[in-house]
């Protein structure tokens, strides 16, 4: 006998399709809203547009985390309502199939890409996280070659002062350039050109050459008269301010692996501070990972619509149920790692009274004949579009005018 029968196969095939396209709508909403704020935040800072990218391939990881999820339940959610809506639902029953044999397929499927979480979530998230701090902090402090604001005066080693016009071809030619100058004998230049370009110096990486083309520089020294100088060309050196380098992986809990967060939440010798913020973000990450196995049975309850029904409204509460489990969650890792709330009570409290709810709409369904676990939010729904329904329709026809009274008769 198979494994997967021909019914599994075709259970799989529903269940794929819709799975991988809200996977990807999802993570695609996400990526284009931190898009835009990462574009105006790299503008701001004068960096190069390509590590805005950098930055984003860095936050696909946390994004991953929770599209899979929703992805997953919304995947199985479809693909049993199509079954359920179409009839061929009732005939799987009618054959013998229970509802538990029919999960098969989506439990495979749930435990997968629970292990794969799993990995994002316990490894390589708290990488990628830490990628995207460094490459944070190299932008702000200008390691990542931050050009110079066009129409401001940017001060360098608090010795030269330069601003810049106009820059044309990516930055590699400056109109209208003017630098000041000065040294530890109060000697002052100030050096106006009309062009000029930035040069690497050879042997010296924390030195460049700004060459200048066609200006003046007008050399004041304390106790003697200006002098002004014309030149066709002039060559610039500007030391590079020193970059402190970006701290250890391991400033924040988030950049912990797995094994890492289990170290610091159970040992003794550290402060109790750390411990219960580690064991905060250790629990959070474990019951995000198993909650994952609660969701077919969640995605069946609120898929079989009532008899001689279409309405859609299992879709709607089913999103609301994961996102609103997801920022308690969230709440609560944030108390708890503040030590005003036991990380095992704020937690897997939550998720017993979830899991709880889960199984008793799932029996509902299941072994209740005709049962529904949204019973009664299906008819309160239901009389809710009656009447909006109603007034619309008299709000269509107008108001109804009486009959104008018979003439009496002579």
């Amino acid at each position: 006998m198979k494994f997967l029968s021909a019914i599994d196969r075709y259970i799989l095939r529903l269940v794929v399709m819709p799975m991988l396209g809200i996977f990807l709508l999802a993570a695609s909403l996400l990526v284009l809203d931190k898009m835009l704020r990462l574009f105006d935040f790299v503008a701001t800072e004068g960096g190069p547009i390509g590590v805005v990218f950098k930055m984003l391939a860095n936050l696909l990881p946390e994004y991953a985390s929770l599209a899979i999820p929703l992805g997953l339940m919304l995947g199985i959610l479809l693909a049993f309502r199509k079954l359920a809506t179409s009839s061929e639902l009732d005939v799987m029953r009618a054959v013998g199939l229970s509802y538990t044999r029919l999960l098969r397929v989506p439990y495979i499927l749930a435990l997968l890409l629970a292990g794969v979480n799993f990995a994002i979530v316990g490894y390589l998230q708290p990488l990628a996280r830490y990628y995207y701090e460094e490459l944070n902090y190299e932008l702000k402090s200008g390691a990542l070659g931050a050009s110079i604001k066009v129409g401001e005066f940017t001060a360098l080693k608090d010795r030269i002062a330069l601003r810049i016009d106009e820059s044309r071809d990516d930055g590699r030619r400056l109109i209208g350039i003017f630098a000041r100058v000065a040294n530890d004998k109060g000697q002052v230049l100030s050096i106006s050109a009309r062009e000029g370009q930035f040069l690497a110096l050879k042997g010296s990486p924390d030195t460049i050459i700004l060459r200048l083309d066609n200006g003046q520089i007008i050399q004041d020294m304390p106790g003697k008269d200006p002098r002004v100088l014309t030149f066709t060309r002039h060559d610039l050196p500007i030391e590079l301010p020193q970059v402190e380098k970006f701290r250890q992986r391991g400033g924040q809990d988030r950049e912990y692996l797995l094994p890492e967060l289990m170290n610091l939440g159970w040992n003794k010798s550290l402060p109790k501070e750390e411990r219960v913020s580690s064991q905060a973000n250790f629990n959070y990450r474990m019951v995000e990972v198993i909650m994952m196995l609660l969701l077919p049975l969640l995605a069946v309850a609120l898929a079989i619509p009532p008899k001689r029904s279409t309405s859609a409204l299992g879709l709607f509460v089913s999103i609301v149920m994961v996102v609103a489990y997801h920022k308690v969650n969230q709440y609560a890792a944030d108390v708890a790692s503040l030590g005003k709330m036991n990380p095992i009570i704020g937690l897997w409290g939550p998720f017993a009274l979830f899991a709880a709810l889960i199984v008793w709409m799932y029996w509902r369904v299941a072994y209740v004949p005709g049962g529904q676990p949204l019973g009664w939010l299906e008819k309160g729904s239901d009389i809710v579009v009656k009447r909006l329904k109603s007034l619309l329709k008299r709000h269509r026809q107008g108001p109804i005018l009486p009959e104008p009274a018979s003439e009496s008769g002579a």
